[in-house]
């Protein structure tokens, strides 16, 4: 199996201001992040940035890095235009790291890439893993998801789902089993799915819930789901996450 990895930097961060080069340990978080990833089999590991700034840092860290358009809606219109910067076949598989994940597990990125190889039904890929915290189930932070018979996505939803009648009735003082799944924010594409992925209107659902993966269920596509037994380390969306994540990396 061969497959790149993508990963979407933007500069201009509302929570956290030029957050992908933000310090961690000496290094911007960018870098951090493709220093992480290509632990992983990828067989490339590509920064695509909006931003010169950005770009000038990896160089600075051999990191490869490509410059992409600054008006981008999405991070995964920003990789589309990558997939064909660099000329990748519609047939290949990339995966999309994001910036902010300078903990990401490399073998979280394989088993990502792996499962959509041998998933033909399915243009996307993505993981997510059990939560045992009744208060992360309920925090409309923490994105949900549920799953069919044959391990693909049926829903993501910032809202508790599955909603468990009987003990919610009870007071919900501890969770259903099976344990709900949470959802982790990194993808796996077949190329040709991802430059046509810009093209497709957007959902109402994914207006209402905020989740860019809820238009590709309402077109009728099919997302594979990896469930991790291990939790992926904390990204960094605010300053308490990136002083979190420093004290970790120190």
């Amino acid at each position: 199996m061969s497959f790149s990895v993508l990963i979407p930097a933007r500069l201009a961060s509302t929570r956290l201001p030029r957050k992908p080069l933000a310090d961690i340990a000496g290094l911007p978080m960018v870098v951090r992040v493709a220093q992480r990833a290509a632990q992983s089999a990828a067989r490339q590991v590509v920064v695509a940035a909006d931003h010169a700034d950005i770009v000038d840092a990896c160089a600075a860290h051999g990191v490869h890095a490509l410059l992409t358009r600054s008006d981008h809606a999405t991070g995964s219109d920003r990789l589309a235009e990558a997939c064909a910067l660099l000329g990748l076949a519609d047939s290949a598989i990339v995966v999309n790291v994001q910036g902010d994940e300078p903990l990401i597990d490399p073998s979280l990125i394989d088993d990502c890439a792996a499962l959509l190889a041998q998933r033909p039904d399915c243009v996307m890929s993505t993981a997510a893993h059990a939560i045992e915290q009744r208060d992360e189930f309920l925090s409309p932070n923490v994105v949900k998801v549920v799953c069919d018979a044959l391990g693909r996505a049926l829903y993501f939803s910032r809202a508790p789902i599955p909603w468990w009648r009987d003990g919610h009735a009870s007071g919900m003082s501890e969770l259903s089993v099976p344990r709900p799944l949470r959802h982790i924010g990194l993808y796996a594409y077949q190329v040709g799915f991802l430059k046509r992925f810009p093209a497709l209107s957007a959902s109402p659902l994914e207006t209402i819930e905020s989740l860019e993966q809820l238009r590709v269920l309402w077109h009728g596509h099919r997302i594979a789901v990896h469930v991790s037994d291990t939790r992926p380390g904390p990204g960094v969306d605010t300053a308490e996450d990136l002083a979190r994540v420093r004290a970790l990396m120190t």
